[in-house]
C-alpha cells in the first residue's frame, strides 16, 4: 500500500506544488489560510518528534499543538523526525488513526539539537538506519510514506539518496543544498537534475526545494531540474499566492502599442501584483484563523513571524510593523490592523 500507484500522490496533476514543513509556521491556521487564498496540491505539518508522540504524557499536547487540521487542508501529510525505527512504527499508527493522507520522514533538518540527537540531517550519515526507519514506517501503515532530505551532509552524496530510494518511498523531496551549506549558498538545482532520472526509473515522485521566489520561478526550476514539482518554504512568507499563477488575460489586440506585459497578439499574460490592501486583509484573516485554532494552546506571538512578510516594501512599512510587533494580545494586533486598513 506504500507504492506511489496506490496513494494520493498518483492522483496529483503535475507540476506538483507543496507547502514545506516549517516549525511554528505551517500550523493549521496558516494551512487553512492557504487553502482559502491559493491552495497548494499538498501541505505538510510542522515536523513532529516521534519520541514525544509515542510518549503517553506528551502525546496529547503534541497532537493539539502540531497535528490539528481542517479537512480543507487536504492533501495533508504529517512530517515526523527522530532516529528510533520502533518509535517511527508506533508514530505511523497514531498518524494513520488521526486521518492524515500521508507520512513524511525528515532526513534533512540541519538544526544542531536535531542533528545531535541523531535525527534530521544526521541520518544522512547513517544510510542503514535511514533505510530501516523508512521500512519500519511503511510496515506500520497503509499511508504512503515519503522522505525529505538534502543533497548530502558535508558534500553531495547521491549514494545516500540511492540508499533511501531503494526502500521505495512514494515521494522524495530534495533540498538542493547540503547540510553544511544550510541556506548560505544558492540552491543547486542543476545538481538535483543529475539524480532525478534514476529516481523516476524506480517510480518515485521527486520534488525539489530551495530558493523559490515566485510561481514563475518555480516553473523555471522544474524545467531546469526535471523534477515532478516543488516544495516551497520561505518563499511563502507574505506571499500565500505563490502556489498559483497570478495572471491577467491579455486583451485580443493587433494594436501597434500592446498592453504592458502582453504580446501584440495577446498570447502572453501579465502577472497581477498583489495590492497592500489585499495583504492586510489576508493578514487579518490569518489572525482570525489562528485565534479560532489555537486560543489557549499557542502564543499569539507566533503570528509575528508572518508580519514582516506582509508589511514591507512601501513607505511607512517599518512604522506599521513596529506597531504590530509591540502588541501584547491578538485583540490589540487586530485593532492595529483594522486601523491601518481604514487609513489606507
Amino acid at each position: 500500500m506504500n507504492s506511489t500507484s496506490s496513494s494520493f500522490w498518483s492522483s496529483l496533476k503535475h507540476p506538483i506544488f507543496a507547502l514545506a514543513p516549517m516549525h511554528d509556521v505551517t500550523d493549521t491556521a496558516f494551512r487553512q489560510l492557504l487553502a482559502e487564498v491559493a491552495k497548494p496540491d499538498v501541505m505538510f505539518t510542522e515536523f513532529v518528534a516521534v519520541d514525544g508522540l509515542v510518549h503517553p504524557t506528551s502525546r496529547e499536547k503534541i497532537i493539539k499543538y502540531y497535528l490539528g487540521y481542517n479537512k480543507i487542508e487536504r492533501s495533508l501529510v504529517a512530517q515526523l523526525w527522530g532516529s528510533d525505527p520502533k518509535h517511527f512504527y508506533e508514530s505511523a499508527q497514531i498518524i494513520e488513526k488521526l486521518g492524515f493522507d500521508g507520512i513524511d520522514i525528515n532526513m534533512g533538518c540541519p538544526d544542531k539539537k536535531v542533528v545531535k540527537s541523531g535525527g534530521g540531517a544526521a541520518l544522512m550519515q547513517n544510510a542503514k538506519l535511514a533505510r530501516e526507519i523508512i521500512i519500519a514506517t511503511q510496515k506500520a501503515t497503509k499511508l504512503p510514506v515519503s522522505v525529505k532530505t538534502r543533497l548530502g551532509f558535508n558534500v553531495v552524496d547521491f549514494d545516500f539518496i540511492r540508499a533511501i530510494a531503494s526502500a521505495k518511498p512514494a515521494a522524495l523531496t530534495i533540498h538542493a543544498r547540503t547540510k553544511k551549506e544550510l541556506s548560505m549558498v544558492p540552491a543547486h538545482w542543476d545538481i538535483v537534475k543529475e539524480i532525478v532520472p534514476e529516481l523516476h526509473k524506480q517510480g518515485i515522485i521527486v520534488l525539489g526545494n530551495g530558493d523559490i521566489s515566485s510561481h514563475e520561478d518555480a516553473l523555471e526550476k522544474i524545467k531546469i531540474s526535471g523534477v515532478d514539482g516543488v516544495m516551497i518554504g520561505r518563499g511563502v512568507f507574505g506571499n500565500p499566492w505563490i502556489f498559483t499563477p497570478l495572471e491577467k488575460s491579455c486583451p485580443k489586440t493587433t494594436e501597434v502599442v500592446p498592453v504592458a506585459g502582453c504580446s501584440l497578439t495577446g498570447l502572453k499574460k501579465e502577472v497581477r501584483e498583489i495590492s497592500f490592501a489585499e495583504k492586510l486583509q489576508v493578514l487579518y484573516r490569518h489572525m482570525e484563523l489562528f485565534e479560532k485554532s489555537f486560543e489557549g494552546i499557542k502564543s499569539f506571538s507566533m503570528l509575528k513571524k508572518h508580519v514582516r512578510g506582509y508589511i514591507h516594501g512601501f513607505e511607512g512599512a517599518r512604522e506599521m510593523r513596529a506597531q504590530i510587533m509591540d502588541t501584547k494580545t491578538i485583540g490589540e494586533m487586530k485593532s492595529v490592523l483594522k486601523k491601518m486598513t481604514n487609513d489606507q
